[in-house]
């Protein structure tokens, strides 16, 4: 078979409310606000999934894992991420890197880029060095920037085993 690198983009936004855990990258970052969602919205691995699916063009995660469907309700997105990873090793695929950006204006992440990026890794049976999270704010501009909400945007490379 000959090379076929893909390249897949995903974008997720969740809103922030009360009484919700934030979690992102699989860890749970202190703050007094979580991520609304059906599962634990942790937008940056929904973003890292829809890059991954998309470069396989297996669809997107509502796909894999619909909203509407109480078996993902208050999923764990790690959870979900591994699975991910399993089926695009199923289609023939290994991942090559995934990069991304997170933007919040609040709370400052820079601290739990690391941990992030390890337990992606981890969970995903890649290398740390595969991994690339970046974090900025939006300026005070748009919902994120007036702390309504938290957007990530990713990439990945995949290419045939």
């Amino acid at each position: 078979m000959a090379i076929e690198m893909r390249i897949g983009h995903g974008y997720d936004v969740h809103k922030l409310v009360e009484d919700r855990k934030l979690i992102l990258g699989g860890v749970e970052i202190p703050y007094e606000k979580g991520l609304l969602g059906h599962s634990d919205a942790d937008v940056l691995l929904h973003a890292i999934m829809d890059a991954l699916l998309g470069a396989a063009a297996l669809g997107d995660i509502g796909k894999l894992f619909p909203d509407n469907d109480d078996r993902f309700k208050g999923a764990d997105s790690m959870l979900l991420m591994k699975e991910v990873c399993s089926v695009i090793r199923e289609n023939g695929y290994e991942i090559v890197n995934i990069d991304s950006t997170v933007i919040a204006q609040r709370p400052k992440l820079k601290d739990f880029i690391l941990p992030m990026r390890e337990a992606i890794a981890s969970n995903c049976g890649l290398d740390i060095g595969q991994i690339s999270i970046k974090a900025t704010t939006e300026e005070h501009l748009g919902f994120t920037g007036r702390g309504e909400g938290i957007s990530a945007h990713a990439v990945c490379l995949i290419d045939n085993k």
